[in-house]
């Protein structure tokens, strides 16, 4: 009935806001200070608690609508398509709403009660004809309580209420501290708290940069070492990270030059608007350049040469930060630094115990590094510094030369003395580190195997959520072959329960769509993150890369459903659909594995950028044509037949169900443990899975 239909969308419009203030304040009620790190299972029932209520009517929705729009305008499977490809295009227009307007203009409760408002008003219109003249009491109800949220819903639209309640979450989110300024960019959220003359930028919730006093101890470290080391730095580039403190170390030294790239722009702007005298002096220096771009990016396209480049980045934590710690990057950056050039990164150490999660990740990119380096020096300590070069002469370097050069230099710090510098270079610590590192090899770390992604998750795992290091470890264990063997016993022992139980093989039809949702994600998820390994970090781009998708996703259901009823064999073409998937899973990583070294070239480059928008477009069309035809032949089936809302509901949540854990395992495990080609081919595997049990399905159906 329509009544349900409207009560789901009335309990949607309530959660969505709802839910964005209990993210914001979750971990007061966890009890847990603002910017202290939480484990995987606080993170994942919280987040299931705040998001149920918003989701759970979500997609209830869908299944309603479906079974609406069957009754009242045409009862057959091509009304199900018609929905699901409306729901599509319905997200397009809100991805491209949200990604190129709203998110610039607005805060989350403005646009959150932009769509309760638009989701109130329907429900007011779908009411309306029948509710002027029925008497039944539910109806009335709704179309009342439909147009007082309307009311709220565009009162609390008002700059000044929906400012109140966007402030008021932020002073709850961030208890006892002073929050002076909250804002988002394309690129995250950014919030300042001040205590006494002491600003923080949170950047995510993350504590980023402090001033006018910073962390005096990381920043002359992993700043004056490798100045010091260096015989005469004059060119110098900061990969992230730069302002406050770290440059202003730089300018220290006779430099010419110190090119700055950060991605988000309104980081320095908030820096610049609330300023203090350190990072003044340091942005405002003639010798420093701004550049707003990705790390990355900027230094493939410059033609300029550095002595030393600075990574900012504490550890590569998320596929997008793990481009800065790869082989392919070092060698890039190789091939920018001058003669005797050093490369500067840190990552988490310690100089009491070293854990098996902490030297895995330590190891994984050591290796890198040498693989690209011939020199790499290691100063261990809380924060582990390396150092890398084309060069041994700063390896032979002693304690007592790089006080002589401290000295020459004149550098004043206020760490960075005689005896701290012969306890950092001692050489038990060295030993002691090497020592501690002894174990077992690991890979070294690349854009196509991303290892390091995994070593950083487990790390972290192991500081705030410990007792699930054994399953950190099963997955560890994750390879192709055994991929293969437990895919062939599944589908071994589903075959047998099929034969047995004939009924039952109508299954394979879901389980279908599920592989199918969870291929697509991991296939998009692919090509986004190999298109950002190539071209950057471009906001704008990856948010066409997604419309893309989705535009295909549309287009091809469409497509499909306009031809339902001329469609004689539904299961044959479905079976083809399967096979597409399939070759697609085997083409893709060869497609993207293209040599980029010549991406300089225009032609090159604008026929890569074109591939990368055809193979996502494709991507999102082979799942478009799934599952309609999916709808028909279920519906098809003796025990469900005409069944409209739950055949939608039964296919729907299987593709929401395969897209969630592809989403949940693509990104943290089966890109960085298997890589890029054994992912894709991982999800061959799966699909020829499918495809077997759904051909069965078609051979005891006949």
């Amino acid at each position: 009935k329509v009544e349900i239909y409207v009560s789901f969308k009335l309990i949607f419009s309530l959660a969505f806001p709802l839910a964005i203030y209990l993210s914001r304040i979750f971990k007061n009620i966890l009890l847990v200070t603002p910017g202290e790190g939480l484990g995987f299972v606080p993170i994942f029932y919280s987040s299931f608690l705040i998001l149920l209520p918003v989701t759970l009517p979500h997609g209830a929705l869908f299944t309603y609508g479906c079974k609406i729009y069957a009754r009242n305008i045409r009862e057959d499977a091509s009304s199900i398509g018609k929905v699901y490809a409306l729901e599509t295009i319905g997200s397009i227009i809100g991805g491209l709403g949200v990604t190129f307007l709203l998110i610039q203009y607005l805060n989350s409760f403005e646009i959150a009660f932009m769509v309760s408002l638009m989701n109130a008003l329907v429900s007011l219109v779908l009411l309306w004809p029948t509710s002027r003249f029925s008497k039944h009491p539910v109806q009335t109800f709704l179309w009342v309580l439909s147009g007082l949220l309307s009311f709220v819903f565009a009162y609390s639209l008002l700059p000044q209420t929906s400012g109140a309640i966007h402030h008021s979450s932020i002073r709850s989110q961030w208890k006892e501290l002073d929050v002076i300024h909250n804002e988002n960019s394309i690129y995250g959220n950014i919030t300042i708290t001040k205590r006494g003359e002491q600003y923080t930028f949170f950047t995510d919730g993350v504590p980023s940069i402090t001033a006018p006093v910073p962390d005096i101890a990381s920043i002359e470290d992993f700043v004056h070492f490798p100045m010091l080391l260096h015989e005469k730095p004059e060119s110098v580039l900061v990969l992230s990270g730069g302002a406050g403190g770290m440059i202003h170390e730089i300018l220290k030294y006779p430099v010419t030059r110190v090119d700055y790239v950060e991605l988000d722009p309104l980081l320095l702007n908030l820096i610049q608007k609330f300023p203090t005298p350190l990072t003044q002096s340091e942005l405002s220096d003639s010798r420093v350049r701004i550049h707003y771009t990705d790390g990355r990016f900027f230094l493939k396209r410059t033609q300029d040469r550095f002595d030393l480049i600075f990574i900012g980045l504490p550890s590569p934590q998320e596929l997008q930060t793990n481009r800065l710690f790869s082989s392919e990057f070092f060698s890039m950056a190789k091939r920018k630094m001058n003669s005797g050039g050093i490369i500067v990164l840190t990552l988490p150490g310690s100089l009491t115990y070293i854990s098996p999660e902490l030297r895995d990740l330590n190891e994984c990119v050591l290796r890198t590094l040498r693989s690209v380096y011939p020199s790499v020096r290691i100063i261990p300590g809380e924060t582990n510094l390396y150092l890398a070069s084309d060069s041994e002469k700063f390896q032979r370097a002693t304690p007592e030369e790089i006080i002589k050069r401290l000295e020459e230099r004149k550098i004043k710090t206020r760490l960075i003395t005689r005896s701290y510098i012969q306890y950092r270079f001692h050489e038990r610590w060295l030993t002691w580190y090497l020592k501690s590192m002894e174990g077992k090899e690991v890979h070294i770390n690349s854009d196509f195997r991303p290892l390091a992604v995994f070593f950083s998750l487990a790390y972290w795992n192991a500081l705030f959520s410990p007792y699930l290091a054994v399953l950190f470890k099963w997955f560890e264990a994750l390879s192709l072959e055994l991929t293969i063997a437990l895919t062939t016993a599944f589908t071994l022992l589903v075959l047998i329960t099929f034969i047995k139980k004939p009924p039952l093989s109508r299954y394979a039809l879901p389980y279908a769509i599920f592989t199918s949702g969870f291929a697509d994600m991991m296939l998009d998820l692919a090509i986004i993150f190999t298109f950002q390994t190539l071209y950057g970090y471009l906001y704008y781009q990856i948010g066409l890369l997604i419309t893309v998708f989705m535009v295909g996703i549309a287009l091809s259901s469409l497509f499909i459903t306009q031809r339902l009823e001329r469609i004689k064999n539904s299961p044959g073409l479905f079976l083809v659909t399967e096979v597409l998937i399939l070759l697609f899973s085997l083409l893709l990583p060869f497609v993207l594995s293209i040599p980029s070294r010549h991406l300089e070239k225009l032609t090159v480059y604008v026929l890569l950028y074109v591939t990368f928008m055809v193979m996502s477009f494709l991507c999102g069309v082979l799942v478009g044509l799934q599952f309609p035809l999916a709808t028909k032949i279920y519906l098809g089936t003796s025990s469900t037949g005409g069944k409209f809302g739950q055949t939608a509901g039964l296919l729907y949540g299987a593709d929401l169900l395969g897209g969630f854990f592809g989403g949940l395992f693509g990104g943290v495990l089966l890109l960085p443990i298997l890589g890029l080609r054994d992912s894709c081919f991982m999800m061959a595997i799966i699909k020829m899975s499918s495809f077997i049990l759904f051909f069965l399905f078609t051979r005891l159906r006949k």
